[in-house]
């Protein structure tokens, strides 16, 4: 069982990368709309720029290249693929990248302690940070593990202990600690889903969005990574699905299954009083948000499935949340928090603001929160600009490059085609535009992905 003490890392961190870094985007009351520069880079085709580093039993790992402008601009990133079970998955990851992983943990750990009383205590959640004034941070953990120990599938932990066996002196505890830093901070990202008289193609063609809008400082950007799940269907072991993040990272943020169902998130640290009582007065027990979404990806093949994933569970933070269903061709938003579920098409989408957040036909959108008049106008104002023709070239090189949101990662699904198009920012010691936004894309069809056969 995990310690009560890094349970509570655990959960802390979960309803943080929700709170801190992102969410609190002081540009979302400014006066002036701030409009940036169109993205130039052509896209990169990912099949064409992979070399294959390693093959494990259940596991091949891919270093993918993107040139940008050329020499100290072009970066790398990983990407794997895993088989199996749950265990079996973990385990193969961490044969793969078991240095990589541990250099990510380790250095994730030392950037939260060296930085918590600065960048995350007085970015907690009132409750959180009461907690820990009034037990300690010992005391704070005990309390909230044992309010949130039932909700998080045995599947997450199998997959977390492979990793953990497969990597000498990675401690498990830890590893599941990190990774509920999302929870407790909350990106201020953006999205949209797109789809029939706003993009040129037939129906039911879909467009989607989703830019993580996170932590710059940290090592986050130094480890970006795709881990493609290949799951065993004689053991019921779900869908096939892409996770885009962090090496070690099995949450999920950002990804696209074999279902034809993609994911979509944003934190909210402006609410209105639709969003009921303050979530930062009260600890809420629950499922953490990144363990819905990856059971989104890999259980779900609908996007009623998905809906009733999210109104039937004991939701902990306050959220804006977003579905693509490439089959129907429909995108639907999601109010998501404690004490509200709201869904959202193109007519009744909330806040209700002709001059900054207009409702506009086929497209659901938010730009960085829910009360931003600053990124939901420029969004929607280059939404409007090129409806009828929403391609991802397009929204590439003149919607997220010029609303200037997804600065960690950012990814356009084209639930249709089932391609992708994502970009990373750039680490640390890497030339060039920093944002991802800015920095060139690189494009993959998930099916082509998911045909990789196994080696061994």
């Amino acid at each position: 069982m995990m310690s009560s003490r890094f349970f509570l890392s655990f959960i802390l961190f979960s309803c943080f990368l929700s709170f801190a870094f992102c969410g609190a985007h002081m540009a979302c009351h400014s006066s002036t709309y701030v409009y940036g520069e169109p993205n130039n880079y052509p896209v990169s085709n990912g099949m064409d720029n992979m070399v294959l580093l390693k093959t494990v039993t259940n596991g091949s790992l891919y270093r993918v290249t993107v040139p940008n402008s050329g020499g100290n601009s072009t970066q790398t990133f990983y990407l794997s693929h895993v088989y199996g079970d749950a265990y079996s998955q973990g385990y193969a990851y961490g044969q793969l990248l078991g240095d990589e992983i541990d250099n990510f943990m380790n250095s994730a750990w030392d950037y939260i302690y060296e930085n918590v009383e600065e960048a995350i205590i007085p970015y907690l959640p009132k409750w959180a940070a009461g907690l820990i004034a009034k037990l300690g941070l010992e005391g704070g953990l005990t309390y909230v593990y044992d309010i949130t120990k039932d909700y998080t599938s045995p599947d997450f932990y199998d997959e977390m202990r492979g990793i953990t066996d497969a990597v000498p002196g990675l401690d498990f505890n830890r590893a599941v600690a990190l990774h509920m830093l999302p929870g407790i901070t909350k990106g201020a990202c953006s999205l949209f889903g797109a789809y029939g008289s706003a993009v040129p193609e037939q129906a039911p063609h879909l467009l989607q969005l989703r830019a993580l809008d996170w932590d710059m400082d940290g090592p986050f950007r130094d480890f970006s990574a795709i881990n493609v799940y290949h799951s065993s269907r004689e053991e019921d072991n779900g869908n096939n699905w892409i996770n885009i993040g962090f090496v070690g990272f099995i949450g999920a943020l950002t990804g696209i299954s074999d279902m034809k169902l993609a994911i979509s998130e944003i934190g909210v640290s402006y609410q209105d009083s639709t969003w009921g009582p303050e979530q930062n007065d009260i600890p809420v027990p629950g499922v953490p948000f990144i363990v819905l979404l990856r059971n989104i990806l890999k259980q779900d093949t609908t996007l009623d499935d998905a809906i009733n994933r999210m109104a039937n569970a004991k939701r902990t933070c306050n959220l804006i949340l977003g579905v693509g269903d490439g089959k129907q061709g429909d995108f639907k938003g999601f109010q998501y928090s404690p004490y509200v579920f709201n869904v959202f098409d193109p007519l009744n989408s909330r806040p209700n603001n002709s001059t900054w957040h207009p409702k506009i036909k086929d497209i659901v959108y938010w730009g960085m929160d829910w009360d931003c008049p600053a990124f939901n106008a420029v969004l929607s104002d280059q939404l409007k600009k090129y409806y009828g023709n929403i391609t991802a070239q397009n929204a590439i090189q003149y919607i997220s490059s010029v609303e200037q949101s997804g600065d960690n990662h950012i990814a356009y699904y084209d639930l249709t085609s089932m391609e992708f198009y994502v970009s990373f920012a750039a680490p640390h010691l890497v030339g060039g535009p920093i944002e991802a936004y800015s920095r060139q894309y690189t494009k993959f069809n998930a099916l082509d992905l998911f045909s990789v056969q196994q080696n061994n």
